[in-house]
Order: structure tokens, then sequence, then C-alpha cells
């Protein structure tokens, strides 16, 4: 671990949300509070999404056709969620590593 702080403030960073991003985003991984809208009356019911239903992964229009839903969002909470694992947790460690290579 002291040798990841050694590579530098932004190094880490990188690698980290490198590391953290392509697992959410590449597998469906429903960890994120979301929200689906069914129907043409817009019936709303909250559900865990993954990131990667974004970028069209993990899922198949059609079955999303067949169950009459016809959006689906990250809600206030699920984007929080989303940030701090993906800019919160690196940033965490990139301090680390700033105050480690200041030393």
């Amino acid at each position: 671990m002291k040798a990841l702080f050694k590579l530098g403030p932004l190094k880490v960073f990188l690698l980290v949300f490198l590391i953290i991003s392509i697992p959410l985003f590449l597998f469906p991984i429903n960890l994120f509070p979301g929200s689906i809208v069914i129907g043409k009356l817009g019936v709303e019911k909250e559900v865990p999404l993954s990131l990667s239903y974004f970028i069209g992964i993990g899922y198949n229009p059609q079955d999303l056709e067949d169950l009459g839903i016809t959006d689906f969002y990250l809600t206030w909470k699920g984007k929080m969620v989303a940030f701090l694992f993906l800019f919160g947790l690196p940033g965490i460690l990139a301090f680390r590593a700033y105050l480690v290579q200041k030393k």
C-alpha cells in the first residue's frame, strides 16, 4: 500500500478511479438507488440500478419494452453514492498520497 502512495496524488487518483469505475460500468451490479418509470401513466418504482445500464450494458432493450419500462434514472441519493464511489474515495486516497509525498 505504501508503494501506491509513492506514485504521486494524480496517478493514485487515476489508478483508483479506474479500478473502481471499470467494474461498476462493465458489470450489472445493482448498487445505486434509482427509479424506473412503468407504462404510459408514468408509475415510478424505486429499485437499485447499475451504472452499466446507462451505457447500454447489462440489460436487453426488448426486455424493458416487454415489462413496460419506459425510463430509468438514478435518484438524488443514487447520484451522490455514485459520486462518492467514483470521485470521493479516489480523492481521499490521492490526498493521502499528497500527504505522504509532502513528508
